[in-house]
């Protein structure tokens, strides 16, 4: 799951133009696999949504893309 999640923030990063201050929440998730040890559906879901993510909102009418807001509302939830 964390190798996942890691390949996609760093394509998010290269292509989407993911914002710093993003990127280093899911790093320091991926930092800590062991604190998150029995979320591996949360940390799929992560990965889903760091894939499909569009610095720009670009959501199309299916609304399948994530923007900014998306995924601050998920990482939100890891620090709960």
């Amino acid at each position: 799951m964390f190798d996942r999640l890691k390949r996609v923030l760093k394509e998010a990063q290269d292509n989407q133009d993911l914002p710093d201050y993003l990127a280093e929440e899911i790093e320091r998730i991926i930092s800590e696999p062991e604190r998150f040890a029995g979320r591996e559906d949360e940390i799929s879901e992560l990965a889903d949504k760091v894939e499909l993510y569009d610095t720009y909102g670009q959501t199309g009418y299916l609304g399948m893309g994530v923007n900014n807001a998306i995924l601050e509302r998920t990482l939100k939830r890891f620090w709960k």
